[in-house]
C-alpha cells in the first residue's frame, strides 16, 4: 500500500471511529487506487448504510465497494413475518408515501419494496424508514417511478438545479435527456457529489429514471 493510500485509510478509520452511531472496532479497511472496501460484520443495516454515508463524505474516495455484513444480536432477530408487519405499519404511518402504494416482501431479513409512486423522494423516503427497523438485513428497493405525460424542459430544469448547488461546478457536468430517462456525465471532485448531482436531477418533475456516470476527479 502507498503512503498515499495509507493516509486515506487511516482517515477513514479516523472518521468511522469518530461516528458515535458505528461500532468502528468490527469494520475493516482496504483502500486500492483511491477505491476503498469496506468488510466486517455491522449488528444493523443502518449502521450499514451509515459507514457508507461517513466514508462517501471523505476527500479521496473515489468509489466504495460495500461487503459489510448484518448480523443482529440474538434478542434483536425477527422471524420475517414480523418483520414485514413491522415494515407495513411504519410505511402505512408515514405521511410522504401514499396509502397502499408500495409492496412488501422480506425473505431471510432481507426487504424487497415495490409498486409504484410520484417522485423519487416517496421511493427514498420508503427505505430510508425501513433501513432503522431491527431485524431488516439489506434493502433492495424497486419501486418504480411513475411515467410524467409532461417531459417538455426536464434538461432546463435540471442544469438550473445544478447550478444552484454550491457543492457542485455544473460546467463539469453534462446532462442528457430522452423522454423521462436522465444521464449524467462528466466529473466531480468528491465521491459524495456524485449523489448531490443525482439527487438534483431526481428532483426536476418528470424524471422517472437516472443514469450516474459522473467519475471522481
Amino acid at each position: 500500500m502507498h503512503t498515499r493510500e495509507m493516509r486515506l485509510r487511516q482517515t477513514i478509520l479516523d472518521t468511522l471511529a469518530f461516528e458515535p452511531s458505528i461500532d468502528a472496532s468490527r469494520i475493516r479497511v482496504i483502500v486500492v487506487d483511491d477505491i476503498v472496501t469496506l468488510f466486517g460484520e455491522v449488528c444493523s443495516y443502518a449502521e450499514k448504510i451509515a459507514a457508507d454515508s461517513a466514508v462517501q463524505q471523505i476527500k479521496g474516495v473515489r468509489g466504495i465497494k460495500q461487503e459489510i455484513q448484518v448480523k443482529c444480536p440474538k434478542h434483536r432477530e425477527c422471524g420475517d413475518d414480523q418483520i414485514a408487519e413491522r415494515v407495513r405499519n411504519i410505511l402505512a404511518w408515514d405521511v410522504s408515501l401514499p396509502a397502499d402504494m408500495v409492496r412488501v416482501t422480506v425473505e431471510r431479513g432481507w426487504v424487497t419494496l415495490s409498486g409504484q409512486v410520484a417522485w423519487n423522494f416517496q421511493k427514498l423516503a420508503a427505505a430510508d424508514a425501513v433501513r432503522r427497523l431491527s431485524g431488516v438485513t439489506g434493502i433492495t428497493n424497486a419501486i418504480a417511478v411513475q411515467p410524467c405525460r409532461d417531459v417538455t424542459g426536464i434538461k432546463d430544469r435540471i442544469e438550473a438545479a445544478l447550478r444552484r448547488t454550491a457543492e457542485l461546478n455544473a460546467r463539469r457536468i453534462r446532462v442528457e435527456v430522452v423522454g423521462g430517462w436522465v444521464r449524467l456525465e462528466g466529473s466531480v471532485d468528491a465521491w459524495y457529489k456524485r449523489g448531490v448531482a443525482e439527487r438534483a436531477a431526481w428532483a426536476a418533475s418528470g424524471v422517472t429514471s437516472v443514469e450516474n456516470c459522473l467519475t471522481v476527479r
